[in-house]
């Protein structure tokens, strides 16, 4: 059976800006079935972020049970994540999808996996999906040595892992949030 791969999602948050940027290539085995997908959206009435690297059922699927997770919370991303990944990786039902998310609010990042795990980065960076460490790399360099804001160093850590990963294209799908 073909292995489907693909997807680069990266979340940055640098001064005012909180960002995430995702590529649009879906790949099954050595062909590209789709370069225009999207997998970065805002949820949370506009105040969360939200990217998926893995199955685009399973990651809708866990995009909806986060905006339920997040109402019940009263808007807590860090208490939203933590219920999500409690529930993901106990539910008979959700402990079968396969996908990573990335949720980001003006204040948090955060990576959440059917694992049970809820990671916050050490740095204002995170990526995931098989060109997440070449974005990454990219996005650290980018945020140390440069002055650019949070969407040009995801825009530019993109475009590097695109550069390199087979499976990364250079149709980003980006959402910023920004405070004013």
């Amino acid at each position: 059976m073909e292995q489907m791969h693909g997807t680069t999602v990266i979340a940055v948050k640098k001064g005012n800006k909180t960002v995430i940027a995702g590529d649009g290539q879906i790949t099954l085995g050595s062909t590209v079935m789709k370069g225009t997908a999207k997998k970065v959206r805002k949820l949370g009435d506009g105040k969360v972020l939200a990217g998926f690297a893995g199955s685009v059922a399973d990651a809708l699927a866990l995009f909806e049970k986060f905006e339920e997770k997040y109402r019940e919370s009263n808007s807590s991303l860090l208490r939203a994540a933590v219920n999500l990944a409690k529930e993901w990786r106990t539910n008979k039902i959700l402990r079968n999808l396969e996908a990573l998310l990335l949720v980001a609010d003006k204040e948090h990042i955060l990576l959440i996996s059917g694992n049970g795990e809820v990671i916050q980065p050490d740095e204002e960076v995170i990526a995931i999906g098989s060109g997440g460490s070449y974005a990454l790399a990219a996005a650290r360099a980018l945020m140390r040595n440069t002055d650019m804001d949070a969407e040009e160093i995801a825009r530019n850590a993109m475009v590097i892992a695109s550069e390199i990963c087979i499976y990364t294209n250079s149709n980003f799908a980006i959402e910023v949030l920004e405070v004013k």
